[in-house]
Parts: C-alpha cells; sequence; structure tokens
C-alpha cells in the first residue's frame, strides 16, 4: 500500500473540500484541516506560488499519482500542440484507472487502480495492468468476465453517487464501455474546483 493510499482520508480536510463527491468523505464528518492543530479550522491565505502549489497538489492528490508521474504527464501536456492546461487534463483523463473510475466500474479511484492492477480489466480484449495505461479513441474497456460478480464492482454499478460523462459510452449491465474521445476541461464531472492552468504557471516557473 502507498503513502498516497494510507493519506487518502486526509487529502479531502487538507483542500477543505470533498474531493471526489462522496457522501462518506472524511471532509463531512471532519471539516477541520488534519494535523496536530487542525482543529483551530484555520486555514492559511496563499500567496500566487502558494496558490499554484496548492492547485497542484489538488489535481495530482484526485488522480492518486506521484509527483514523478505527475511531471511526466505535464511534460508531455506542454509538447503537443493546443492549449497545455487542456492538453493535461485530456491526459489525465484517459489514464486506465481514471477510465474506470468514470465507468463506474469501480467506487473509488484507488479501488480503480487495485482493479487494474489486479489483471480485473481487459482493453480491447486484453488485460492491462498498468494504471497509467493511455487509452485511445475508440479503446474497449471492460471488465473480465469472472470479475463481474464482484461485490466491489457491482456495488460501483448500482451506485447513483457519480454520473458517467459524456465522453465514455458505458452498458452498464455487460460492464463494458467504449472510450469516445479526450474531453474538454469543462465536460470533466470535478466535484470541486480545479486549477489546471495555474499548474500550467507552476511549472513554467
Amino acid at each position: 500500500m502507498t503513502k498516497i493510499i494510507k493519506a487518502k482520508s486526509k487529502i479531502s480536510r487538507r483542500f477543505g473540500a470533498s474531493m471526489w463527491g462522496r457522501a462518506n468523505d472524511a471532509f463531512n464528518v471532519r471539516p477541520t484541516p488534519p494535523g496536530q492543530h487542525g482543529e483551530a479550522g484555520k486555514r492559511k491565505k496563499h500567496s500566487d506560488f502558494g496558490k499554484q502549489l496548492r492547485a497542484k497538489q489538488q489535481l495530482k492528490g484526485y488522480y492518486n499519482m506521484g509527483e514523478r508521474q505527475f511531471r511526466k504527464i505535464y511534460f508531455e501536456a506542454i509538447r503537443r500542440k493546443g492549449d497545455s492546461s487542456e492538453n493535461l487534463v485530456g491526459l489525465l483523463e484517459r489514464r486506465l484507472d481514471m477510465v474506470v473510475y468514470r465507468c463506474n466500474f469501480a467506487p473509488t479511484i484507488f479501488a480503480a487502480r487495485q482493479l487494474v492492477s489486479h489483471k480485473h480489466i481487459l482493453v480491447n480484449g486484453k488485460k492491462v495492468n498498468i494504471g497509467s495505461y493511455q487509452v485511445k479513441d475508440g479503446d474497449t474497456i471492460e471488465v473480465k468476465e469472472k470479475s463481474k460478480a464482484m461485490a466491489l464492482v457491482i456495488g460501483a454499478g448500482q451506485s447513483k453517487e457519480r454520473e458517467i460523462p459524456g465522453y465514455v459510452e458505458v452498458n452498464v449491465d455487460q460492464y463494458t464501455a467504449k472510450y469516445l474521445r479526450q474531453p474538454q476541461f469543462t465536460d470533466i464531472p470535478y466535484p470541486v474546483k480545479m486549477e489546471p492552468n495555474l499548474i500550467i504557471e507552476f511549472y513554467s516557473r
């Protein structure tokens, strides 16, 4: 278990919002910041640099990623033509673990990462166990036949907690999906305000 997963209950409290929009989020129970002095409930005002850093940490935490992986995606985003902030979130949404999460095959991004790494997910009929795998337009993503009976998968599919975005087409009964296109920033159903433009500024300093 990584340090990221161990600390997931603190992420929402750190940023002062329910990061994934879940009813049982730790923030809903204890909205104060984590740590020894969190009960004071005071949140610091940030400088421009602090706002940029906070935006990066927030988006990175939402996608359950380490700095090395996140920075790699940033460099790919600025290498491509077009708006770098749009490229950044578009690449993040192409990650297989995030696609599995968006399709409601898993209740959380952390569970989606585990489904992928434990070989429960097929891409175009082949097992892929790398969460960072970049899904292409038109790819078919599905839960392996034997894994469709898992309580975690069934529960996620039946949950009404999240809506499926328009850039994936999902057969909810068969646990299969098709990745239609890379989304624009406004297409992505973030439950909290994200500012990818500040992340580009942060790395460009």
